[in-house]
């Protein structure tokens, strides 16, 4: 067919490109005339093609079709007239012309919203469905036959904009298309558009969209997003015109405190708080806007409004001068009125538009490697000086806003002077909790008061959900590709590498670990964690899936992997950083955002990891951290309705009351390891010297606060009393002692009430009858210290046979020799399933007892050996779902199956 094509715009091009195609002859295009020396896309691509283009001013005067006009478009021989985004007024002689009439996109579901703002006032009307209407051109006003219309849902916080490239835009291509092959095939309807509901509103300019005070904050969030970006509702105040940008009626957990900004009209002042500018309605709703244009035309996010100019200028390094001419050449490209692009240089005064826009965050990805601009940052940033400055800060990877104000605890510990953040992270900086609440954390080394930390409440819970669903549904985390995620990930690790001796000092002297040990484990671990799942970033794919063809047709299915929204993750007091890297990193990778609920008794490596995160240049909002009580911070995590994965490590006791919580708020995933008794079974058959080496290791690692410590020994007896000789003598060569120590053993236990419960289980499992070989009691000098403690003669029956200490208590039993299944009988009669262990020489008997044992992990002849590519989690009441390895990445995805048909 035939076709002339009679519009403007990206759309008008990609509807061009697509009816070509289609096998349809465009025998001409016709398209505004160049604007300021720049060719209108439609026009540019036409023109390549060898298509005859037509830039005509006007097409009639004084109500009459101009001759020579009419006679150009009739020597084309169109069949039919294609209007894509057609902005100006076409005479019915060329309407009619065709055999085919003509056909016009419009961006509403006529007959509401006739004229030519229809996106604007879809928005201003609060309309929940959205959509484009086709239809056949007639002498109304959008009053012609209906052809084609589709819908879309409106979500709240759509913009013009949003609308458009979401929806309008792909889908209205589409519908362009389908709608010239029904007309090629006979088969266009005409339905007569009906009069009932039909709406007619103005075009939106400046001077109308002045912002009525007096209605509710749903009505003028309405009012503003609909403005939004084009012409922009504004409000009079401090004596200057302010434009309004970026509106969102998503205000959980948001308190108005803040510097007032009085308003004239307005039901109450409006605050200036570190999310934005809280507004009011006249029902007392809070709205909040996000960006502010003033009066001179710089856009400024609405946080900054009562700010100075801001920090300083960066002064660019050699290779970064040399990025800014090549910067400078792509303004003048897309600026080719401008003689020279000075600093001062203003894009959008100089005559740029919205598709300007994308082209130069398009020649940034390019000229960047791959850099990720939004086009909000082109409108904040539009002069060619302050562009240049923001596009610097971006690739040194620098906070846009400046350096996060940082209230640190300084402390000289261990040679050298720490710097501790103690208050919540959320949104990317460090606040109060609400009331000011705090809580003391402890050094156990000698229990004196470290300092105080904030002590989050349920409203910050709130709070740090609401930033981490801001940040994965529309911040940059979701918009960068999977190759740069794992670059910042790579970054952080790097980070970790570089304060690792001040990270493993704050988890020696907030939690007891020894120095040494927490350089190596506790820290090093956390380190190779990062880098381990940073390296997994881009390599999360799906799979394409034969599946029964439907005849004629054929069908492609695949499968993506996703990310699935926001996590809350709750560590346990053991391994403060560990636990939080095991979970956080593969959390992130599969690119979620995370709220994290570190230890009450120990917050600080957390609140230094979120100092490090920023440093890093992991957007704001990403990673929230929040100390403070499980039963509230954690348990609200697990009712939130937005958070939709808990990872937990903990109790078995607590994890069935989070698996409930998770199950009733809205069946969020959920990943439990849990509680362990973990069973290590000596063969007399086995090396000595090692068994007794990794037998010390397995119960007394980290002072016994590992969830994979081996619960109870079970030792052959022809080997018994030589082994646990040789145990008693090496328990008493262990030095107890100060963790920063570099010889020392064995430090305080984790926290004063854990010190308690040991002791109580020292005395139940004498009380019940097993011998108490050594230890067994508080050690005599302050702080929390336990004697390393080992029993013998430990019948099943015994309470210290069935629950685990969590501490440096080793439980010894014997076995028949050569009893292998009556020991595995034992061994398994227990609900936990975590780890378990062997020693042995024969290989045969290993792989029995390894097949056999009901566990989640299973060491012969060694323990303790995990590494961050080996999956681990466990059995039965000790849990499900897996950390490290890529099994972990299961955990914070979802799968979905697309099928084509073609």
């Amino acid at each position: 067919m035939k076709i002339a094509v009679i519009g403007q715009s990206l759309f008008g091009q990609e509807v061009y490109c697509h009816l070509r195609k289609e096998g349809h002859e465009v025998v001409g295009v016709f398209t505004v005339p160049d604007k300021d020396g720049k060719a209108d896309p439609l026009g540019l691509q036409a023109e390549k093609d060898g298509v005859p283009v037509f830039k005509f001013a006007r097409w009639r005067a004084k109500g009459q079709a101009l001759p020579d006009v009419v006679a150009k478009y009739q020597a084309l021989g169109a069949e039919l007239n294609v209007l894509p985004f057609c902005s100006q007024f076409i005479p019915m002689e060329i309407i009619d012309a065709p055999r085919h009439g003509s056909i016009i996109y419009h961006p509403s579901l006529l007959p509401r919203h006739r004229g030519a703002s229809a996106i604007n006032w879809t928005l201003i009307h609060g309309d929940k469905k959205g959509g484009f209407s086709i239809f056949w051109a007639d002498d109304g006003l959008d009053t012609g036959d209906l052809l084609l219309q589709k819908e879309c849902e409106v979500l709240p916080d759509d913009t013009v904009s949003t609308l458009y490239n979401r929806f309008l835009f792909p889908e209205g291509i589409k519908g362009m298309v389908q709608a010239v092959r029904l007309i090629a095939e006979g088969k266009a309807p005409r339905l007569p558009q009906p009069e009932e509901g039909a709406t007619y509103e103005g075009i939106q300019k400046k001077e109308t969209a002045k912002i009525n005070w007096d209605q509710p904050a749903e009505a003028i969030h309405n009012w503003i997003r609909g403005n939004d970006k084009v012409p922009g509702a504004w409000t009079e105040a401090c004596e200057q015109k302010l434009t309004f940008f970026n509106s969102t009626l998503n205000t959980s957990g948001l308190v108005p405190e803040g510097d007032t900004l009085p308003i004239p009209g307005a039901h109450r002042p409006g605050v200036v708080t570190k999310a934005g500018l809280i507004l009011f309605g006249n029902d007392d709703r809070m709205l909040l806007v996000k960006n502010i244009q003033l009066e001179d035309g710089k856009m400024i996010p609405a946080s900054n409004f009562f700010k100075g100019a801001g920090s300083s200028a960066l002064e660019l390094t050699e290779a970064e001068l040399v990025i800014a001419e090549a910067v400078r050449s792509a303004w003048q490209r897309i600026l080719p009125n401008v003689l020279e692009v000075e600093d001062s240089t203003d894009f959008f005064k100089s005559g740029a538009a919205s598709v300007d826009v994308v082209r130069l965050v398009e020649e940034m990805k390019e000229l960047c490697d791959g850099l990720e601009l939004e086009n909000e940052d082109v409108y904040m940033a539009s002069t060619f000086g302050d562009f240049i400055q923001l596009l610097v800060r971006k690739l040194r990877g620098d906070d846009e806003e400046g350096e996060c104000s940082i209230d640190y605890v300084e402390m000289v510990v261990n040679k050298r002077t720490l710097h501790m953040p103690h208050q919540l992270f959320i949104g990317g900086a460090f606040m109060d909790a609400e009331g000011a609440k705090t809580f003391e954390t402890i050094n156990p080394t000698d229990g004196s008061v470290i300092c105080q930390v904030s002590l989050a409440q349920v409203t910050d819970v709130d709070k740090a959900v609401a930033a981490a669903k801001d940040a994965f549904e529309n911040g940059l985390w979701g918009k960068i590709s999977a190759r740069d995620r794992g670059r910042l990930l790579y970054r952080l690790a790097d980070l970790m590498e570089q304060h690792q001796e001040e990270l493993a000092t704050i988890e020696a002297l907030d939690a007891g670990a020894v120095y040494t040990l927490a350089l190596k484990t506790h820290v090093g671990m956390s380190i190779q964690t990062f880098r381990y799942f940073a390296g997994w970033c881009d390599k999360i794919q799906g799979s394409t899936i034969p599946i029964n063809q439907a005849r004629p047709n054929r069908n492609l299915t695949l499968t993506r992997k996703e990310p699935v929204g926001v996590c809350g993750i709750i560590i346990p007091w053991n391994y403060p950083l560990m636990m939080l890297s095991w979970k956080t990193a593969a959390c992130l990778a599969a690119g979620n955002t995370v709220v994290i609920k570190p230890a009450q008794v120990t917050p600080l490596t957390a609140l230094k990891f979120a100092e490090l995160t920023l440093k890093a240049g992991i957007p704001k909002g990403v990673v929230n951290i929040l100390p403070g009580s499980g039963s509230l911070v954690g348990q609200r995590l697990s009712d939130h309705p937005d958070v939709r994965k808990i990872g937990f490590t903990g109790s078995t006791e607590v994890g069935k009351h989070i698996m409930k919580s998770c199950a009733v708020s809205n069946v969020k995933k959920v990943s439990l390891e849990l509680g362990g008794k973990s069973p290590l079974i000596i063969f007399a058959d086995c090396d000595l010297n090692k068994a007794v080496q990794m037998g010390m290791s397995s119960v007394f690692f980290n002072k016994g606060e590992n969830c994979i410590a081996a619960g109870r020994l079970f030792v052959e007896d022809s080997i018994h009393d030589k082994f646990v000789q040789r145990v008693v003598e090496e328990v008493r060569k262990m030095k107890v002692g100060n963790p920063l120590d570099r010889d020392t053993d064995h430090g305080p236990q984790n926290h004063y009430a854990h010190l308690m419960k040991l002791t109580e289980y020292c005395q139940r499992g004498v009380k019940e009858g097993a011998t108490l070989i050594c230890g067994g009691k508080q050690v005599l000098r302050p702080g929390f210290f336990f004697e390393p403690t080992v029993f013998t003669d430990v019948e099943d029956h015994m309470f210290i046979a069935k629950e685990e200490s969590f501490g440096p208590v080793m439980i010894i039993s014997r076995f028949a020799d050569g009893d292998v299944d009556a020991v595995l009988s034992r061994a398994n009669a227990t609900e936990f399933g975590l780890a378990s262990g062997v020693f042995t020489r024969d290989i045969n008997k290993a792989l029995y007892v390894s097949d056999k044992l009901q566990a989640g992990t299973v060491f012969v002849n060694t323990y303790n050996k995990t590494d961050v590519a080996a999956p681990f989690g466990g059995f039965k009441q000790s849990g499900f779902g897996k950390d490290l390895g890529e099994a972990a990445l299961n955990e914070y995805l979802r799968v979905k199956t697309v099928t084509f048909e073609y």
